[in-house]
């Protein structure tokens, strides 16, 4: 699913570039230090709180119109002059790129075929692996 949200972002204008950074549909404040790193920061941050939602069967915010976001009512107003910008999240493929942990299933295969694969060096969980990829269309 992918959605794009408006971030408010405030430049400190100091020695580190930070930026601070609220996501007001989420509850999110958080810094990066200059402006590429903080857009990456505002979309990892979306992006590990829907995990979070998707994983508690919580609703995913709709995003608000950028018109709504009064910069003035902001978290950080008064540290700086900010400004509204729009960051997208592909939450589908955040997930396959941050959520890599293994899960361990039990397969049963024949014999004869387990002996082959040994035979011939093969990691049968990345064949597995694979062959689930391949299936379902979907790749890493």
């Amino acid at each position: 699913m992918k959605n794009v949200y408006p971030v408010i972002f405030t430049p400190l204008g100091n020695d580190k570039d930070t930026v601070l950074i609220e996501v007001p549909d989420w509850n999110i404040l958080t810094e990066g230090y200059g402006m590429a790193d903080a857009m990456y920061m505002a979309r990892d941050a979306i992006g590990l709180k829907g995990i979070d939602y998707e994983d508690n069967g919580k609703e995913i915010p709709e995003p608000s119109a950028i018109g709504s976001i009064d910069v003035s009512k902001g978290t950080f107003a008064d540290d700086g002059e900010g400004y509204v910008s729009l960051v997208d999240i592909d939450f589908t493929e955040y997930r396959r790129k941050v959520d890599n942990k293994t899960v361990r299933r039990n397969v049963t295969i024949p014999n004869w075929l387990n002996q082959e694969a040994e035979k011939a060096h093969l990691n049968v969980s990345r064949v597995l692996q694979e062959a689930l990829m391949a299936k379902l269309d979907v790749s890493r």
